[in-house]
C-alpha cells in the first residue's frame, strides 16, 4: 500500500510495536517492584513473628496454643506460609495446620540452617526441598533467646513466586488488551479519516490530469464537509487552473491576432513581388508598388519591435531601481509633443498645453515614460480630425503627478473602453491594410505604466476623449 492509508497504516504498526516494547518493559519493572515489595512484606511478618516467638520462649516454649493463635492469625492477614523450627532445623510448627501437619517431619538443610545463623537471617527466591516443591519467595528470620541471646529457633515466612507473576500477568494482559483496543480503534478512526481526506486529493488528482490532457474547463468541486486545508488547496487549484486557461485563451488570441495581421502585409508584399518578376505589373509602375511593399516591410518592423518591447517588459516584472532616474515631467512631454509637429501642422490642428509654471519632478524609468507619452500623442493625432483639437495637461494632486492627453474626435462606445488596453484591438474592426497600427500601443502604455505601479484611465463623451496617467510627484 504506497496511499495515504499504507503510510498511516505503517505509522500505526510502529506505534503499535512500541507501545508493545513499553508493555514488556512496564511488565519487567512492575515484577521486580512486586517482588521488592512482598520481600519487604516477607522481611517485616517474619521479623514480629520471630520478636514473638522470643516473647513466648521466655516462659519456656514457642509452641502453646496462644502463639499457635498469632501465628495462624499472621498467616491468614498476611497471605504467607510460615514455618517454625528449632535450633537444629526441625520444624515444629506450620501455619497448614499448626496442631500438625506433614511438614513437621522434615528438617531444614544444614548448610541453609548455617546460612541464615551466620547472616542473621536470609531472603531468596528457591524451593524448599522436602517441604514446598515450587519456587518461592523464602524470608528467614532467626529467634533469639531473651535471657541468653542464642539463637532457639528459626521463623521462615514464604509464598509462592506464582503468586506474584500471576498479580504481574494480570496487570500486562490488563495493559495489553487496553492497547489492543486502543490501537484497532486507532486504525478503524485513522483509516475512515485518512479515507475522508484522501477522497478530495484524489479528486484532485484527477482534475489535474484532466487539466494536463488539455481540458481546461476541468475544476475541483468540493462541499463544505472537508477540512479547511483540503477546501483552501482546491480553491488554490481552481484560481491557478482560470489563470491556465485565461492564459491559454490569451495565448491563442494573440496567435490568431498576430497571424491575422501578419497574413494581410505578407500576402501584399509577395504578391507585389511576383507582380514585378513575373511582368505582370508594368515596369513603369515598378516604383509605385515598391513603395507600397517598403511601407508594408516598415510596419512589419513596427510590429514585431512592439511584440519585442512587450515581450521585455512582461519579462522584467518590474522595473530595476538602477533603470530609474528623476527628471522633470514636462520638460518630457514637450520633447515628445515637438515630434509631432509635422503631423500637427499637415492636419491643421490646434494644440493646447496646459503646464504649471514650476518644475514637476518624478522618479520613473525616462524611456518608458517617454514612449507612454509618445503612443498617447500619436493616438491623439491620429484620431484628431482635420482642424481638430488636442490638449496636453499636467497638475499634481496627493503626491501625484496626473498628465492627461486628449484630442476630439468620434467618441468611443462605452463598451469599448475596458478593451482599449488588450492586445490587438482595434475599435474599427474594418480597417484596411493602409490603416496605420497594430493595436498594440495601449497595451504597452498599460504595460509600462503598470510596471510602475501606478493607474492609468481613459473617458470618452461628447466628442472627446481623454487619457490620464499618474506618476509619483518628486520634492
Amino acid at each position: 500500500m504506497r496511499g495515504t492509508q499504507g503510510r498511516v497504516l505503517r505509522i500505526v504498526l510502529v506505534i503499535l510495536m512500541i507501545f508493545l516494547v513499553l508493555g514488556l518493559l512496564l511488565q519487567y519493572v512492575t515484577k521486580q517492584y512486586m517482588i521488592k515489595d512482598s520481600v519487604h512484606r516477607l522481611e517485616r511478618n517474619g521479623k514480629v513473628l520471630a520478636d514473638l516467638a522470643a516473647a513466648y520462649y521466655a516462659d519456656g516454649t514457642m509452641t502453646n496454643m496462644q502463639f499457635l493463635i498469632n501465628m495462624d492469625l499472621a498467616s491468614e492477614f498476611s497471605e504467607c506460609d510460615i514455618l517454625l523450627c528449632n535450633e537444629t532445623g526441625h520444624v515444629l510448627l506450620c501455619s497448614d495446620s499448626p496442631t500438625g501437619c506433614y511438614h513437621q517431619r522434615y528438617y531444614l538443610s544444614q548448610d541453609y540452617l548455617q546460612r541464615i545463623i551466620e547472616n542473621d537471617g536470609d531472603t531468596d527466591i528457591c524451593i524448599l526441598p522436602n517441604l514446598y516443591e515450587e519456587t518461592r519467595q523464602v524470608c528467614a528470620t532467626p529467634v533469639y533467646s531473651t535471657a541468653t541471646g542464642e539463637v532457639v529457633g528459626i521463623v521462615m515466612v514464604s509464598t509462592p513466586l506464582s503468586a506474584v507473576t500471576e498479580d504481574t500477568s494480570r496487570i500486562s494482559n490488563i495493559y495489553l488488551i487496553a492497547i489492543i483496543c486502543i490501537m484497532l480503534l486507532t486504525c478503524g478512526l485513522t483509516i475512515y479519516v485518512s479515507s475522508q481526506s484522501g477522497s478530495p486529493l484524489r479528486e484532485l488528482a484527477k482534475t489535474a490530469r484532466s487539466f494536463g490532457h488539455g481540458d481546461l474547463h476541468a475544476r475541483v468541486h468540493l462541499d463544505g464537509k472537508h477540512p479547511e486545508e483540503i477546501q483552501d488547496l482546491a480553491l488554490a487549484f481552481n484560481n491557478m487552473a482560470s489563470s491556465l486557461q485565461k492564459s491559454e485563451y490569451s495565448r491563442q488570441e494573440f496567435v490568431a491576432n498576430v497571424s491575422h495581421e501578419l497574413k494581410t502585409p505578407m500576402t501584399t508584399i509577395g504578391g507585389y513581388i511576383d507582380g514585378i518578376l513575373d511582368g505582370t505589373i508594368p515596369e513603369s509602375k515598378h516604383r509605385h508598388y515598391m513603395q507600397i511593399v517598403s511601407d508594408e516591410t516598415k510596419r512589419l518592423s513596427r510590429l514585431v519591435r512592439s511584440m519585442l518591447d512587450i515581450s521585455q517588459l512582461q519579462g522584467e516584472g518590474g522595473i530595476p531601481e538602477e533603470k530609474m532616474s528623476r527628471f522633470e515631467v514636462a520638460e518630457c512631454a514637450g520633447q515628445m509633443l515637438i515630434t509631432f509637429e509635422q503631423k500637427i501642422m499637415k492636419k491643421d490642428i490646434c494644440v493646447d498645453v496646459d503646464m504649471p509654471e514650476y518644475a514637476m519632478y518624478t522618479i520613473a524609468n525616462r524611456d518608458y515614460i517617454s514612449q507612454v507619452i509618445y503612443n498617447l500623442l500619436d493616438n491623439a493625432v491620429k484620431f484628431c480630425p482635420q482642424g481638430g483639437n488636442l490638449w496636453v495637461n499636467l497638475r499634481e494632486g496627493d503626491n501625484k503627478i496626473y498628465v492627461s492627453i486628449g484630442n476630439e474626435g468620434a467618441t468611443i462606445p462605452p463598451e469599448e473602453l475596458s478593451l482599449l488596453f488588450d492586445r490587438f484591438h482595434k475599435i474599427d474592426k474594418s480597417r484596411t491594410r493602409n490603416s496605420d497600427g497594430w493595436g498594440l500601443g495601449l497595451y504597452i502604455v498599460k504595460t509600462i505604466i503598470g510596471l510602475h505601479g501606478e493607474d492609468i484611465s481613459v473617458t470618452s463623451a461628447d466628442g472627446r476623449t481623454e487619457f490620464t496617467f499618474t506618476l509619483p510627484l518628486e520634492d
